[in-house]
């Protein structure tokens, strides 16, 4: 039992507690948390992939979320300006809600944008490759954002590093009859071209004095707004790579090795959110890499990676430079 005369003394040591624990609350609840700076966003949460990535809440970041085009000047990138001056742009917004895989009960809990994780892990199952034939990212969002009313929640630069624009339980617009269950991301590369017609290749792609290719961004593109200073891309590969891709021969540079890089962690990283994704590409009945749209009934119950080109017959994104074994074999090592 205490004695009275302590009991004062007892009731102020208790009240000095209580203050200092509350105060200590408070600075916690009013400190921001930390970010690595590797983090992707999912239905609101973050998970770490391992390589740099740049939100659309960041600083220097590509928001697909706004209205406004991104790269018109200020007084004239509000929506009523925008269709008066864009023909293309039909509707204000990139996205919408990912409706086809959903009950009508489901619809209208998550159209208001609050996606339970485990839904979203039950509707999302294919990762689709496209290159931007933009070059760059700047340019890519600047397409999608300033001239389309298009959309994709990864962008994938010279340098590696990954902008998302998009929570990923955003139905973003990239590939067609398979945006409902799909994940996007436009890797930054000039495309493909058919041997006689390589005059964008020729237009990018330069020679050094130890005659090793490297990326030259044209000069009308201005500042490319890379995340490392002063950053000049060369290809995985020395040469061009031909290849067939939906029965037409095709020249392409590869993808930098910084974007192979990023993309395998990025790869690993949705194959462990997403279990549906499998880390695998279409292959024919040989086990080689199908370079042609996918049958339909064949792409309705395909779960993995796969390119734009396996989607739509008018594709040939991510092109026959892409090395698919390289990022599924780097993928599958990350993911164990």
């Amino acid at each position: 039992m205490h004695h009275p005369s302590r009991l004062p003394a007892l009731i102020l040591t208790l009240a000095a507690v209580l203050l200092l624990t509350g105060c200590q609350l408070f600075n916690q609840t009013a400190k921001p948390l930390a970010r690595k700076g590797d983090e992707i966003v999912v239905a609101g949460q973050l998970f770490h992939t391992g390589t740099k990535v740049v939100t659309w809440m960041d600083p220097g970041g590509y928001d697909a979320y706004r209205v406004e085009r991104r790269f018109s000047p200020l007084a004239e990138s509000d929506w009523e300006t925008t269709k008066a001056k864009v023909k293309d742009m039909t509707t204000p917004n990139r996205y919408s809600l990912r409706k086809g895989p959903l009950s009508p009960e489901e619809q209208e809990r998550f159209r208001g944008g609050g996606w339970d994780l485990p839904t979203l892990q039950r509707v999302v199952d294919q990762f689709v490759l496209h290159y931007d034939v933009a070059g760059v990212s700047k340019v890519c969002f600047k397409i999608l954002q300033d001239h389309r009313d298009l959309s994709v929640h990864f962008m994938l630069d010279l340098d590696g590093t990954i902008y998302q624009t998009l929570d990923l339980k955003e139905r973003a617009r990239h590939a067609t009859i398979a945006n409902d269950r799909s994940i996007g991301i436009e890797i930054a590369n000039i495309g493909a071209y058919e041997p006689n017609d390589t005059k964008a290749l020729l237009q990018w792609y330069a020679r050094d004095a130890a005659n090793q290719p490297y990326i030259q961004v044209p000069a009308e593109i201005g500042d490319p707004m890379f995340q490392t200073p002063n950053f000049t891309g060369h290809p995985a590969r020395p040469v061009a790579v031909r290849g067939n891709i939906q029965g037409t021969e095709l020249v392409q540079y590869d993808l930098t090795p910084e974007q192979y890089t990023a993309l395998i962690k990025l790869t690993a990283t949705l194959s462990k959110v997403f279990p549906k994704i499998k880390l695998d590409y279409p292959r024919d009945a040989t086990g080689k890499l199908v370079t042609k749209k996918l049958p339909d009934d064949e792409l309705a119950k395909y779960h993995g990676i796969l390119g734009h080109y396996h989607i739509q017959t008018n594709k040939t994104d991510p092109g026959p430079a892409l090395q698919w074994d390289k990022l599924i074999d780097g993928a599958r090592a990350l993911a164990k």
